[in-house]
């Protein structure tokens, strides 16, 4: 085996309710107690001192100046390498996957990469009013990243800001692209979370491990009320919570040197890490993303495997739409019975901002440690199915030397796909090409968002929205309308409006 081999030896994770805000541990302070429990993992307590590289995923819930500078101070260490990441799920298997080649090149021997919410204490504490003691909140001092904004200003005038607003566009396009009626696409929806909410509920690390049955996610109720259509509150990602987990990585002579026994290392057998054209307005389609089949399918490639070959997924689970994505980027079907996440998904498990695939690359570590001989592939994705990563891991060396990812040639095959013309003003008879419904706090349909076609089903593209038409939003709610013809027009304050 290459000396320069990269090999996972210690995973920690951290989640946790507090019992009062004001013993709540801020995300620093998490994130130096799972870095400390990630040496202990690899039965090294005194190994942090020798870290040469830091990582850390960017933290939304509270900001610091230096996080790496003020991480490594806490923990002692002098890493001759930091980094502070930009924002976006797949953070954290992109920087396994850019440790793993600078280890190859000789950059690295051991690295920490770590991350850490407290969302959940933070929100907490605004509506209390509670002042919390931590480190006082400061701009970061620099990002190793460029940081875009995830969405165009023509996006944003039509409500396309959120991922709980965007990620039904794609669920509503995909439904159509798979021929299912709204009540064959709800059932479809309840046993897939179902499934994953089994899981989640075995996760002693799950910030809801609850066992729920599909008729309980797809019923709409005061507890479960909708959020965008066809999602109700138990199918969205909470971003709600306080977890940590903290993952070091280091090359095989390293972990030999270390003396971290063998039986603790767990291989990275590949990765790969791709972005989709940028604005969701400017994708081909909105039923599959070529940048998501692309980094799983190079994942696997690198790794001399096809999607068979892999015993366990963990596939980044924000929203439906984006694990049914996958799976059908990989030929999985729901009847598949390797299991398509590993800790239960962001709705259930919780959504950690950025640092799921910390969580997922963990557990998928610990379970490889159990049984060695399976693989099984992490995938994250970031803003609006805009970043995709993927990574296979296995608890044996791989059957090849590790080969890092050249994304280059994929890159350009992405930015060449035709996107239809954008029409920022649209007059006309109109295509549904996809769309959603937002609802209020209250239950009741505030808005429609949608994304048509000017003329013919390949006619230009253009946004727009419904207005508060509620006999309208609630017939957009109770028959398929991608595919329905309709007007658009400009309203008075200069917005698209579609009709039907």
């Amino acid at each position: 085996m290459d000396t320069r081999q990269p090999v996972i030896i210690g995973v920690a994770q951290y989640s946790q309710r507090p019992r009062d805000l004001e013993s709540a541990p801020e995300p620093m302070a998490m994130m130096e107690m799972v870095a400390r429990r990630a040496a202990e993992d690899a039965c090294r307590p005194d190994l942090l001192g020798r870290v040469d590289s830091l990582l850390v995923v960017n933290i939304i819930s509270w900001s610091y100046e230096d996080a790496p500078g003020l991480l490594a101070q806490r923990l002692g260490i002098d890493p001759a390498f930091s980094y502070y990441s930009g924002i976006g799920g797949e953070t954290p298997q992109r920087l396994v996957n850019q440790v793993c080649a600078r280890i190859l090149r000789g950059d690295t021997r051991l690295a920490l990469i770590v991350g850490a919410e407290a969302m959940h204490s933070f929100m907490a504490a605004r509506r209390q009013g509670v002042r919390l003691p931590w480190t006082p909140r400061a701009v970061p001092r620099r990002i190793d990243e460029e940081v875009r904004a995830g969405n165009s200003d023509l996006e944003g005038r039509y409500g396309c800001t959120l991922p709980i607003r965007i990620y039904p566009l794609f669920e509503n396009a995909l439904r159509a692209h798979l021929g299912l009626s709204l009540e064959e696409h709800r059932q479809r929806l309840g046993r897939l979370c179902s499934r994953m909410t089994q899981v989640a509920a075995r996760n002693p690390y799950a910030w809801f491990p609850v066992a729920r049955s599909a008729e309980e996610i797809t019923t709409v109720s005061q507890r479960n009320r909708m959020v965008c259509f066809p999602y109700p509150k138990l199918m969205n990602a909470i971003l709600e919570v306080d977890q940590a987990a903290a993952l070091l990585i280091a090359s095989a002579e390293a972990a030999k040197e270390l003396g971290v026994p063998e039986e603790r290392w767990v291989y990275v057998w590949s990765g790969a890490h791709l972005a989709d054209k940028w604005h969701i307005s400017d994708r081909p389609c909105y039923h599959r993303s070529l940048a998501q089949e692309l980094a799983l399918q190079r994942s696997l490639e690198l790794a001399g495997l096809s999607p068979d070959d892999v015993d366990m997924f963990d596939l980044y689970s924000c929203f439906p739409s984006a694990v049914q994505a996958a799976m059908e980027a990989l030929g999985i079907g729901l009847e598949d019975p390797r299991p398509i996440t590993l800790t239960g998904g962001l709705p259930y498990a919780g959504g950690p901002g950025n640092n799921y695939c910390s969580h997922s690359i963990a557990t998928a570590v610990e379970r490889l440690r159990r049984e060695p001989e399976k693989k099984a592939l992490v995938s994250g994705m970031g803003w609006y199915f805009t970043k995709h990563s993927a990574g296979v891991y296995s608890g044996r060396p791989p059957r090849q030397p590790y080969r890092p990812y050249d994304p280059t040639a994929d890159a350009a095959r992405i930015e060449a796909q035709e996107s239809p013309p954008l029409l920022e003003e649209a007059q006309g008879t109109a295509t549904v090409e996809t769309y959603t419904v937002v609802f209020g706090r209250d239950g009741e349909p505030e808005e429609g968002i949608v994304i048509g076609r000017l003329g013919s089903d390949d006619g230009p593209r253009f946004l727009a929205n419904t207005g508060a038409d509620r006999e309208l939003l609630w017939a957009m709610c109770r028959q398929e309308m991608v595919g329905q013809r309709g007007h658009v027009r400009r309203d008075p304050s200069g917005k698209n409006l579609f009709q039907l």
